[in-house]
Formats: C-alpha cells, sequence, structure tokens
C-alpha cells in the first residue's frame, strides 16, 4: 500500500477546495421541515397511543431478541425513512439520514438519567473526543439553549459549531420525552489556528446543515430504557467526489447516535 498516504493527502486537499462549497438551497431546506412534520406526526401518535419505545412496536420474535440483545448491554439500530402518502419524499440538493437507537442503562432512574443529560457544560468532557467544546446558554425550566463544537472524522475531519434548542416533556413519573433541535450549524475552517474562521452559514462542505434529535426515557425493569432519534440534513453525493464524500455522510449519522447512546450508558452505568 505504498501509495496510500498519498490518496490521503490528496482526500485533504481535494475536502479544502472551494470546488466543494455548496449552498443550501431553500427547497432543500424546505424539503427536511416537510420530512421532520411527517415524522413528528407519528412521533406524537406513539407518545399518546404507543407503541413508546420502537422496539415494543416490533414482531414479538425480533422484539424479544432485541431486548435480550438490550439487557446484554448492546445498542440497537435501525435505519428509518418517512413516507409522504407512501412515497418518498424527493430532497432535492441534499440527503435525509434518519436512525434510531434504544440503550437499556440498568441501576439508574430517570431522574438520575435527566440530571447527566442535562449537565450540559460538561458534554465535552462525557462524549469526547465527538463533543469538543459544550456551554449552556440558557436554561428555563424544561427549555435549554446549549452549544456544542462537534468534531468528526472519517479521512477527512471535520469541524462544527451547533446551536441548540432542547425541550423536555414529563409524561409521568417514569417517562420523559426531549426534542433537540439545531437552530445553527457552521463550519469551522482551520481550528485551532491563527486564522481559524467559520464559514458562512449554510455555504459550505454541506456535511451537517439541520440536525433533530428525539429522546424518549421509560424507567421500569430495574434500570431507564433510553431511545434516540437522529435526523440529519446533508448535502448530497457531489459527481466525481462520492469516493470522498459518500462515506463520512453516510456512515457519521449511525456512527454518531451509536456513540451518543453507548456512552450514555457508560458513563451512568459506572456512577
Amino acid at each position: 500500500m505504498p501509495g496510500y498516504p498519498f490518496l490521503i493527502v490528496a482526500a485533504v486537499l481535494i475536502a479544502s477546495s472551494p470546488s466543494l462549497a455548496v449552498d443550501l438551497r431553500p427547497e432543500t431546506n424546505d424539503a427536511f421541515n416537510r420530512y421532520v412534520q411527517l415524522t413528528e406526526k407519528r412521533m406524537q401518535n406513539e407518545v399518546t397511543a404507543g407503541p413508546f419505545l420502537w422496539v415494543d412496536g416490533l414482531p414479538i420474535e425480533r422484539r424479544q431478541e432485541l431486548y435480550e440483545r438490550l439487557k446484554r448491554g448492546e445498542t440497537v439500530t435501525q435505519k428509518l425513512e418517512t413516507l409522504d402518502h407512501g412515497a418518498v419524499m424527493p430532497v432535492p440538493g441534499g440527503l435525509i439520514h434518519h436512525w434510531i437507537g434504544v440503550v437499556f442503562i440498568p441501576g439508574t432512574s430517570v431522574k438520575q438519567t435527566l440530571a447527566f443529560l442535562q449537565s450540559y457544560d460538561e458534554h465535552s468532557r462525557i462524549y469526547a473526543p465527538r463533543v469538543v467544546r459544550s456551554k449552556l446558554i440558557e436554561h428555563n425550566g424544561d427549555d435549554f439553549k446549549v452549544f456544542l463544537r462537534l468534531r468528526d472524522k472519517y479521512v477527512i475531519t471535520v469541524v462544527l459549531d451547533t446551536d441548540y434548542d432542547v425541550h423536555y416533556v414529563h409524561l409521568d413519573q417514569t417517562r420523559v420525552c426531549s426534542s433537540s433541535y439545531s437552530t445553527r450549524v457552521a463550519e469551522v475552517e482551520a481550528e485551532g489556528q491563527l486564522d481559524q474562521h467559520e464559514k458562512p452559514v449554510g455555504h459550505d462542505s454541506g456535511y451537517l446543515w439541520r440536525l433533530n434529535s428525539y429522546w424518549r426515557f421509560w424507567e421500569r425493569d430495574g434500570g431507564v430504557y433510553v431511545q434516540l432519534e437522529a435526523i440529519s440534513l446533508t448535502r448530497n453525493i457531489p459527481d466525481g467526489l462520492g469516493w470522498l464524500v459518500r462515506p463520512f455522510i453516510t456512515t457519521i449519522p449511525r456512527e454518531s447516535l451509536v456513540f451518543t447512546l453507548k456512552r450514555t450508558r457508560e458513563a451512568l452505568v459506572g456512577k
């Protein structure tokens, strides 16, 4: 593999090229909003009429298999896709990534789990190295405003400054939901260098434009089931650069979800 280092250098040079920059078009953003609207309608039905957890809506044999894996400490995931009257929704100029995952955290409570997750200033420690910086900007009851600097690497490294609005809903003593919506996603250029700066929002490499995260917490069976459903928007695959961009924007969404759930479980089990 003597040529491999040169391929890496070429990938980095291409990724940093202005030719890779792309605009988040209004029709792309509108398609994401439509997708979210339909998905949240399904979520609301689940919260009011069930199933509260994704795994509980599966056939009995599959459900039992996944619960056994959850009790062994595994993270179970599934790729999802919301349809519009049975049809795939077009996303001009972009791609929507939709994943769901569940973990079981034994020996903890919903109260302890929420206190842990709401310690947003600590997220850069808890979720390192993916979260580089974290800060609670504002807190009012069940509403939070949060800043996170994210770093992901898959051949190339992408750093993003992101802001979120987060809202929690307590359904009863054992069940809680939360929704997190990105309000700003800015790609950081030359992180840690004197010329570090943010690219214009919506005019960047397009590795992440929008991110919604939906959490559910259910205390039962001697612990807490934690479900995370994430919907993100990225650029589409550019002609001629699919070998570079496709692995990053198609692999990172699931890896990030699994990492977050696993790290949450590990931290709470270790307390």
